[in-house]
């Protein structure tokens, strides 16, 4: 059986977060468009410089729940910048099967978060892939090169893009800065990013919160709760259904995403933080 590259899929899957799949399909219940979550609109109240947050990735297949790698992210602090630093690798152990070796930069300013500049350079088995950005938010557009490597670039390209527009790491902590108080559960948020050559309109939905939360070698939580909603087809079953929970307190720490797949599940599980801007007080044991 021919089976999908399960770190590949997983690692993207845990940068979406957190709310960014790109086969999303639009919720029935929308919010008026006063209530909507402006993305040129970001007051940091979550996070500071010095933030460092791993996840351990694991892939279940056949019933056998494998741990595959690692994923972690830093925000360092540059002047009127922040610097996301986002590195996904597999275990040795696991790098026979399938080994990934991403690396994802992004440079935002501090005011209002929005991207002025991101790199990818990703090592998913036999797939390598360099894709500079560099936006320019007044004049909405981007210049993006891609190739196999920095010293390999085959594609260079300019896009038109929309007002106010996030690549898919600066839409994390956008999204973490969101005033979630004014959903109601059920209610969906829509949300935008560049990545690979395209524009991708997202709609996640606000599931409500969920108290004692457990999380493998880190206690039980408070959480809120976000059901991204996706279509069936090569990647996700039908009837699958991605679930994120993040801490229900100022920090808005995503701990837990679950994903099926159509091949076996992924599953990413916040493994140490520090650097927190506030106490974890959503932690209740």
């Amino acid at each position: 059986m021919k089976t999908a590259s399960p770190p590949k899929i997983f690692l993207f899957s845990l940068l979406a977060l957190l709310f960014l799949f790109l086969n999303f399909k639009n919720t029935e219940i929308q919010i008026p468009k006063s209530e909507i979550a402006s993305p040129c609109q970001t007051d940091n109240t979550t996070f500071l410089s010095g933030e460092e947050l791993t996840y351990k990735l694991y892939y279940n297949w056949n019933f056998i729940w494998l741990s595959a790698g690692e994923m972690t992210f830093r925000v360092i602090d540059e002047d009127d910048q922040y610097h996301f630093s986002v590195v996904g690798e597999t275990y040795e152990s696991y790098d026979w099967f399938f080994k990934v070796r991403d690396y994802y930069d992004t440079w935002v300013q501090k005011d209002n978060l929005l991207p002025i500049m991101s790199i990818r350079n990703v090592t998913e088995g036999k797939y390598r892939l360099y894709d500079y950005i560099t936006f320019d938010q007044s004049r909405q557009t981007c210049a993006n090169e891609r190739g196999k490597a920095k010293n390999d670039i085959r594609e260079r390209k300019s896009y038109q893009i929309d007002p106010c527009m996030h690549d898919m790491v600066s839409i994390l902590y956008h999204a973490r800065n969101i005033d979630f108080t004014q959903y109601k559960t059920g209610q969906s948020f829509p949300i935008k990013i560049f990545v690979d050559k395209e524009m991708w309109p997202l709609n996640v939905k606000y599931s409500g919160t969920e108290q004692g939360k457990e999380v493998r070698d880190l206690g039980t939580f408070n959480t809120l709760k976000f059901t991204p909603e996706v279509i069936p087809g090569k990647v996700f079953p039908e009837g699958a259904e991605i679930k994120v929970w993040i801490t229900d307190d100022a920090n808005r720490l995503p701990l837990i995403i679950e994903s099926p797949l159509s091949v076996g599940s992924t599953k990413a599980i916040l493994k140490s933080h520090k650097g927190l801007r506030y106490p974890l007080s959503a932690k209740v044991k």
